[in-house]
């Protein structure tokens, strides 16, 4: 399997961190790109440099390489995973502005038809923003804010990362090895009432 990621400036470096973590242990090809407030983002967010971020993908790109293999439909890949992914990103996609790789790998995936996941990570949600999502999910791509769940009782930020991921991986149709999956309301009581 070959996932390229993108990871944008908008909040939520630690989950586009923890992604790319856990695609390298289940041994998944990774092409990757941070856009330029992407790398603020990282060092603003995270206790991991760029370079650190980047070693974690098998691939690694320059924000502007629009030369880069991924740029073209005829470089196979599975899917494409933006995250977290900025208003900025979303519109550009919606409009196929590709002036960045992250744009014109977006377009690519979308015109090949294959996945792309957007986590757009914005709060709150304009008329404008809720637009571009509508308009995206129409032409394919799954609009995937990263919103935390509590069924499962996180005790720690790293648990509602792990979480997200979880979810994240599924939508690709990859079993993540620690989803903690929604076991109806009478197991959720019990495991409340063991605590």
């Amino acid at each position: 399997m070959r996932i390229v990621v993108g990871m944008t400036g908008a909040t939520g470096a630690p989950i586009g961190v923890r992604f790319l973590e856990v695609l390298r242990d289940l041994g998944i090809d990774t092409h990757l790109i941070v856009s330029r407030w992407g790398r603020a983002t990282i060092a603003q967010e995270t206790s991991r440099t760029v370079a650190e971020v980047q070693k974690l993908a098998t691939v690694s790109y320059h924000p502007d390489d629009q030369g880069a293999d991924i740029s073209s439909g005829s470089f196979h890949t599975d899917a494409m995973v933006i995250v977290p992914c900025s208003v900025k990103t979303l519109a550009g996609i919606r409009m196929g502005f590709g002036d960045t790789l992250i744009g014109r790998a977006a377009d690519v995936t979308l015109k090949e038809r294959r996945p792309l996941i957007l986590a757009v990570r914005e709060t709150p949600l304009s008329s404008i923003h809720l637009d571009n999502m509508l308009a995206l999910s129409r032409s394919g791509a799954t609009i995937f804010p990263p919103m935390p769940a509590f069924y499962n009782n996180p005790r720690e930020i790293h648990d509602i990362v792990d979480h997200l991921v979880s979810r994240i991986l599924d939508q690709l149709g990859v079993e993540s090895p620690f989803a903690e999956r929604w076991a109806g309301l009478a197991s959720a009581s019990s495991r409340r009432s063991a605590l």
